[in-house]
């Protein structure tokens, strides 16, 4: 049994590994860590208020919407600290490159960047960059929201998909976390954020939770063929693909 203490830590656990804001010094350990993965969706609900208070306070300055969406989409990688990007990135070079599984964890693990995370960077760029500027009062709600659904996915992926390693920061969080109430807790926090979207944005809602579920499940089966498991890189690049996603789809479903 955790206990409340306990929850707190990993809490702090939680953001501190997965964001920038200050928490205070916790020790990390077993016992801390099982819980730590529950709070991953909170880390997404404190960027998506920061996120959609600099919306409004944009929109009322009347700053122009190009600037307004560059800004944007940049502030939720800055609030993570870049660690999904980062991710994101890796695993970009490893797809890109077309070698044996083996060969794109190797790939994944190299400090440098490849052509392909180039490119896939700038793809990202100009896509989010494109989904903000379309994005209205309404729709940003959705992509708020946004955050904490696909760090619910990426949280349930974490503990129920397969790992293609037996080391790496997926398999230690997993190892420490993998309990049925961690699991229960996380399809809470998914079906909140799915209902709170359609509630908040009616069929432009719906439509972005239906997106980041098919962007779940083709991660499982892209992650599982190309990798034979999933990594912490690949949890950041889906991650960050689900996010670019759900921006899309809010702005192109009114």
């Amino acid at each position: 049994m955790i206990s409340m203490k306990e929850k707190i830590q990993g809490l702090w656990i939680a953001l501190s590994m997965y964001s920038v804001f200050p928490t205070p010094k916790t020790e990390w350990n077993d016992q801390n860590m099982k819980s730590s993965i529950c709070f991953f969706p909170v880390v997404g609900v404190l960027i998506g208020l920061v996120e959609y208070g600099l919306w409004l306070v944009l929109d009322r300055t009347g700053v122009g919407p190009l600037l307004r969406a560059a800004v944007l989409c940049v502030l939720p990688a800055f609030l993570s600290g870049g660690i999904h990007l980062d991710g994101f990135l890796d695993t970009c070079d490893a797809l890109g490159s077309w070698k044996p599984p083996e060969e794109k964890l190797e790939i994944m693990k190299d400090s440098h960047s490849g052509a392909f995370a180039v490119m896939g960077g700038v793809i990202w760029g100009i896509l989010s960059l494109g989904a903000y500027s379309g994005i209205g009062r309404d729709q940003i709600l959705a992509v708020c929201l946004g955050f904490v659904l696909s760090r619910g996915y990426s949280g349930l992926g974490l503990l129920v998909l397969p790992k293609a390693k037996k080391t790496g920061l997926a398999q230690t969080f997993s190892k420490n976390a993998q309990t049925r109430g961690n699991i229960l807790v996380l399809l809470v926090w998914i079906a909140a954020a799915s209902a709170a979207m359609t509630v908040a944005v009616h069929w432009t809602g719906l439509a972005c939770a239906a997106c980041a579920l098919v962007c779940f499940l083709w991660y499982r089966r892209m992650a599982e063929k190309t990798f034979g498991g999933i990594t912490g890189d690949t949890e950041g690049f889906f991650l960050v693909v689900c996010e670019l996603v759900t921006a899309l789809c809010a702005a192109l479903v009114r």
